[in-house]
C-alpha cells in the first residue's frame, strides 16, 4: 500500500521510538477503492505528550487539537496528520460522545470501536494490513457494515446512521440487512444529533452517485431530519406534466442536478411546498399554485433547524422562490435576472430548473424543448458575463454626480438611474457616458 511521505516520516519517528502506529480508517479504505485521499489519519500506542516529544526532536510542529480523545496534529510540509491513540470508548449517554476514553496499546482494541468495516483497516509496512472485520471483503462486495452489533453502534453515535447513508450514496455500496435494519429501528435517535453534524452528511450524501436509490429507499429517515418533507411522499401529481409523485419527482431532481451540494439542497427542498398548496379540479387534475412561495417559507424553516450559513440560506431559499418564475423560457431577459438576484443565482436558477424539467414527463416534446432552450439561456448567460455587460446601476457609465451637474436632486437622483439602467439592460440605450448625457439633456 502507498503511504504518502509526510506519514511515513511521522510513522517511522514514532516506530523507531518503540510505538506501534499505523495509518487508519479512510486513507486504508480508498486506497483499496482506487481512490486518493488528502486525509492521512494516524493512530499509535504512544500517549499524545510522547508523540509530541518524539516528533518534536524531529522539528515536526505538533498541534494539541483533541487531547480529550487522545489527538494531536502533526503539520508537515503543510500538510496535515491527526495522530490518535489507540483507545476504547466508555458507555454512551446522549447516543454521540462516549463517557470517558480509555487508552489501550494494541491496534485491534482501537478498530472494534469504528462504524463499519470498511472503516476499520489499519496498515504500516511492517504488518501490511490489518483487516480483522472483513474490510476489504466488504469493498469487494460494495456492502456498508458496521462492526459488530449495529443497533449497538448505533445507540452509541446516531450520527453513523447519517454516515451509512452517506457512504451508500457516494460509494455506490449497498447496507448490509441487518445494518439496513438497524438504520430504521434506531432513526429517532437522530433527534439527539446536532445540526451542524446532520447538515455536515446530508451535503455529502446528496452529490453521491447513488443518491436517487438513497433518498428513495430511505425517505423515513430523511423524514426524521426533515419532517417537512413527509407530507410528499405519498402526494400524488395527477397532470400531463408529471408521472412521479411530489418525492419522487424531488428525488430524480436530486439527481439531475450537478453534483453542487447548495444546488442538491436546493432541490430536495424545492417543492416541499406542493402538498400544502395542492388542489384537485373537477376533472380530476392536480394543481399546485404559489407552491413556490409556499416551499421557499417551509425550506426557510428546514433550512435554520439545519442550522445553515447565512449564504446557503440566501441562496436556496432565493432559488426555490423563483424556480417557477422562469417557467415561460420564451420571455426571459438574462440581465433583467442578474439584476433581480444576481449573476451566480441566475446560472444556478437555469441549474434548477432545467434538473426540475428533467424530471417531469419528458415525453412531452414541450419538456425537452424547455430543457433545450434554457440550456441555451445559460450559455447566453455565461457569455453576457464574460463581456461585463452592465446589469446595476454602479455598472452604468454615469453616476450621481453627474446627474446632479444637471440640475437633478434627491430622489429624482436614484429614480433617474435605474430608468437609464432599464433602458441599458434592455438595450435601448448605449451604456457610455455621451450617450446617456444626451438622453439626459433630451428629456
Amino acid at each position: 500500500m502507498h503511504i504518502s511521505d509526510g506519514a511515513k516520516i511521522i510513522l517511522n519517528a514514532l516506530e523507531d521510538a518503540g510505538f506501534s502506529s499505523y495509518v487508519v480508517g479512510g486513507c486504508v479504505r480508498d486506497y483499496f477503492l482506487g481512490n486518493i485521499n488528502s486525509d492521512t489519519d494516524i493512530a499509535t500506542c504512544a500517549m499524545p505528550y510522547e508523540v509530541e516529544n518524539i516528533l518534536s526532536k524531529k522539528n515536526i510542529k505538533v498541534v494539541e487539537t483533541g487531547l480529550k480523545h487522545g489527538t494531536v496534529t502533526a503539520v508537515l510540509n503543510k500538510t496535515p496528520f491527526e495522530i490518535t491513540t489507540f483507545r476504547s470508548d466508555g458507555e454512551y449517554l446522549d447516543s454521540r460522545h462516549p463517557q470517558n476514553v480509555k487508552f489501550v496499546s494494541d491496534v485491534s482494541e482501537d478498530l472494534k470501536r469504528r462504524d463499519f468495516t470498511v472503516n476499520a483497516m489499519a496498515y504500516n509496512d511492517k504488518q501490511g494490513v490489518v483487516d480483522l472485520f472483513g474490510g476489504r471483503e466488504d469493498i469487494k462486495n460494495k456492502i456498508i457494515r458496521t462492526v459488530g452489533d449495529p443497533n449497538e453502534r448505533f445507540n452509541e453515535d446516531a450520527l453513523r446512521i447519517m454516515r451509512a447513508l452517506r457512504f451508500s450514496s457516494v460509494l455506490g455500496f449497498e447496507i448490509e440487512e441487518n445494518t439496513k435494519n438497524a438504520v430504521f429501528n434506531n432513526m429517532h435517535l437522530l433527534r439527539n444529533i446536532s445540526a451542524e453534524r446532520i447538515f455536515a452528511e446530508l451535503q455529502k450524501l446528496l452529490c453521491g452517485k447513488n443518491v436517487l436509490s438513497v433518498l428513495d429507499e430511505y425517505r423515513q429517515v430523511i423524514g426524521v431530519i426533515i419532517p417537512q418533507l413527509e407530507p410528499s411522499f405519498e402526494c400524488a401529481q395527477n397532470t400531463p406534466w408529471h408521472m412521479y409523485t411530489v418525492y419522487e419527482h424531488i428525488i430524480h431532481s436530486v439527481k439531475y442536478a450537478p453534483p453542487d451540494s447548495v444546488i442538491r439542497l436546493t432541490m430536495l427542498l424545492h417543492d416541499i411546498g406542493k402538498p400544502y398548496v395542492k388542489t384537485t379540479d373537477e376533472n380530476g387534475r392536480d394543481h399546485f399554485k404559489t407552491h413556490a412561495s409556499k416551499g421557499a417559507e417551509i425550506a426557510a424553516d428546514v433550512l435554520k433547524n439545519l442550522k445553515v450559513s447565512n449564504e446557503i440560506f440566501d441562496k436556496v431559499t432565493t432559488l426555490i422562490k423563483y424556480h417557477q418564475s422562469v417557467e415561460n423560457v420564451n420571455d426571459i431577459k438574462i440581465k433583467r435576472w442578474f439584476n433581480k438576484i444576481g449573476q451566480e443565482n441566475t446560472l444556478s436558477l437555469f441549474d434548477v430548473r432545467i434538473a426540475d424539467l428533467k424530471a417531469h414527463n419528458v415525453n412531452k416534446p414541450e419538456v425537452k424543448k424547455e430543457i433545450d432552450i434554457l440550456s441555451e439561456l445559460k450559455n447566453q448567460a455565461l457569455e453576457l458575463i464574460e463581456k461585463g455587460e452592465p446589469y446595476r446601476v454602479s455598472d452604468l457609465a454615469v453616476n450621481g454626480n453627474d446627474l446632479i451637474a444637471l440640475g437633478y436632486r434627491g430622489v429624482q437622483i436614484g429614480e433617474k438611474l435605474n430608468e437609464i439602467l432599464s433602458l441599458v439592460i434592455d438595450d435601448k440605450l448605449e451604456n457610455s457616458k455621451s450617450a446617456v448625457m444626451n438622453y439626459l439633456k433630451k428629456i
